[in-house]
């Protein structure tokens, strides 16, 4: 798997404003079959996590919790397949998200600090912090699978592409400029080849 800094995949529609869809897509397969996983260690994930607000910077997280936020990606990820697919979810993907949803903190203590004077933030141990950010992100995935947006939610119709996406119209097959252009490519090329077999016959 690669670091998150090896990788360049422009972020799909719906991932700036749901942390539950770029969870989803912090894993997958880039043009050419490489592939790649933002949260293959724990420092990554912790880089992921601080690039999103969802932990404070400084925070400094662990295999254990790496391993939680993995489960909760593969979880979130069925329900979301599920949903596009019209099928029931994988057994046990409600329950971790639900788990998810009620294993954080009740409330954000109140800090106060000289510099940045009040914040509200998860107390360590890691735990609750990493709980926090997969509340935060459970709670999106919900509302996200059940509100309006709900209908817009598509995976890629790009060969090997694995991202999930908010379709922007109703045509849109694919989450990003590049693995449409590979498709229309792919099927210029084929036309062509049929083409040319077409002359020799």
């Amino acid at each position: 798997m690669r670091h998150m800094a090896e990788t360049t995949h422009t972020p799909a529609p719906g991932v700036a404003e749901h942390p539950s869809l770029a969870l989803v897509d912090s894993a997958g397969e880039l043009p050419g079959g490489r592939r790649f996983d933002d949260l293959a260690t724990p420092d990554s994930t912790t880089a992921w996590l601080v690039a999103r607000d969802l932990v404070a910077p400084g925070v400094q997280l662990y295999e254990h919790c790496q391993g939680r936020l993995t489960g909760l990606r593969k979880a979130v990820r069925d329900l979301m397949a599920a949903h596009v697919e019209r099928t029931a979810p994988a057994d046990g993907a409600v329950r971790i998200l639900n788990d998810a949803l009620t294993s954080a903190p009740g409330a954000l203590r109140l800090h106060f600090d000289e510099e940045t004077g009040f914040v509200r933030n998860a107390e360590h141990p890691a735990t609750q912090v990493v709980e926090h950010a997969m509340a935060v992100i459970a709670e999106d995935a919900a509302a996200l699978l059940t509100n309006n947006e709900a209908s817009m939610l598509a995976v890629c119709e790009a060969e090997s592409c694995e991202r999930f996406f908010l379709r922007t119209h109703a045509r849109r097959q694919w989450c990003s400029t590049r693995c449409g252009d590979r498709v229309r490519a792919a099927r210029a090329y084929a036309r062509k080849r049929a083409a040319l077999s077409g002359q020799a016959t």
